[in-house]
């Protein structure tokens, strides 16, 4: 706490003033870009030096429009302090919209950036667009994070969980409807949570657990549709940690694939399932080819802050996109027919369709499904 006498101003405000600067970012959607910028406010944003580096600490809502005549249902933002610095780039991505043309909407941005101190002069942050999906699936942005892959597979999620609701509502009217809510929300309440602490690169155990780690062979939950099917996985397991997991693939589609997320669920001693992440990997699968999928990584994981004792993992081909840009997602039925249901949580859409009905109640969430 400083003590503000009149000697600690003259002495203290030159290093308060260096240690807090404001921040005004330069927001770069191009004119060209389906959205503008309506407001924008970084009053809490300031910066503070560490050491060689400077930490930007940004806070920060903007309002922004759609410009175009389309609808959009998802927004991917880059935040860019510093392109080559670890921590300088961070990026905001919304999923579920459905912001018609002339249409606002807000997007919150929360993060801490760190840029060298002796960077060159210029915007201390600008905020880019690296992707934007519309109604129809078409996409605008640079796409240098993968945002098209992202938001597709969001977007396909959210059609297939509107679509259920929907028929939910014809086929048992709103109290049908009314009563599936209530069960989604109290599946997600129920469902166990766990923290994944992940380490890339990291090859070989501490040396304290190693002479207690076991190689673990997965067991698989298949869907009957999936164009990829695991063969077999394993990764080596001691106590509340996984080191190098990887698993054969094949390509059992008419179609070649060029990425896949294989989901992971992990069994504790108590029999308590929790998904625990996935696994996802760029890959060159011809149809009817076989394939090795690794990661040099670790895994820690904890509930409710105590270690969990992996007993048992289970792996699950969560998402597939082909060569030409298409993906494949599991059903919805054949995830509620499986231990998934247990383990995984609500999609996007769920989510958003859930919080509509706790806000406005069944009524709203009707008129919202009838709109799509």
């Amino acid at each position: 706490m400083f003590m503000w006498t009149k000697f600690a101003i003259i002495g203290i405000v030159p290093a308060v003033m260096l240690a807090q600067s404001p921040v005004d970012p330069k927001i770069e959607f191009g004119s060209d870009s389906p959205l503008e910028v309506v407001t924008s406010n970084w009053g809490e944003s300031n910066t503070t030096p560490r050491g060689g580096a400077m930490v930007i600490d940004l806070k920060s809502s903007l309002v922004v429009r759609n410009r175009q005549p389309k609808k959009i249902r998802a927004v991917t933002l880059v935040v860019l302090a510093q392109d080559t610095t670890p921590g300088g780039k961070g990026s905001i991505a919304l999923a579920s919209l459905n912001a018609g043309p002339g249409e606002t909407f807000p997007i919150k941005i929360d993060m801490r950036l760190l840029r060298p101190l002796d960077s060159s002069n210029g915007p201390l942050v600008r905020v880019r667009i690296d992707g934007i999906l519309f109604d129809d699936m078409t996409f605008y942005g640079e796409n240098r994070l993968n945002s098209l892959r992202s938001m597709t597979l969001w977007e396909m999620e959210a059609r297939r969980d509107r679509k259920y609701f929907k028929s939910v509502l014809e086929a048992r009217g709103m109290d049908g409807l009314n009563e599936e809510v209530i069960a989604s929300i109290a599946r997600e309440k129920q469902r166990p949570k766990v923290d994944v602490q992940f380490a890339r690169g990291t090859v070989a155990m501490p040396a304290s657990v190693a002479g207690e780690s076991r190689q673990v062979q997965f067991s698989f939950l298949r869907f009957p549709d999936a164009p990829v099917e695991l063969l077999e996985g394993s990764a080596k397991v001691s106590a509340n940690e996984a080191h190098l997991p990887g698993f054969t693939v094949r390509n059992n589609s008419k179609s070649a694939v060029r990425f896949l997320d294989i989901g992971w669920i992990v069994k504790d001693g108590a029999g308590h399932e929790f998904l625990a992440g996935s696994l996802p990997a760029d890959v060159t699968l011809n149809p009817g080819s076989m394939s090795h999928v690794s990661q040099r990584a670790s895994l820690k994981f904890t509930a409710a802050g105590k270690p969990i004792s992996i007993q048992g993992m289970t792996g699950f081909v969560k998402h597939v996109e082909y060569a030409d840009g298409t993906v494949w997602i599991p059903k919805r039925a054949a995830a509620e027919d499986s231990q998934l249901s247990r383990a995984s949580g609500q999609s996007a859409e769920e989510q958003r369709l859930a919080d509509l009905y706790r806000r406005r109640g069944i009524k709203a969430l009707a008129e919202e499904l009838k709109k799509f």
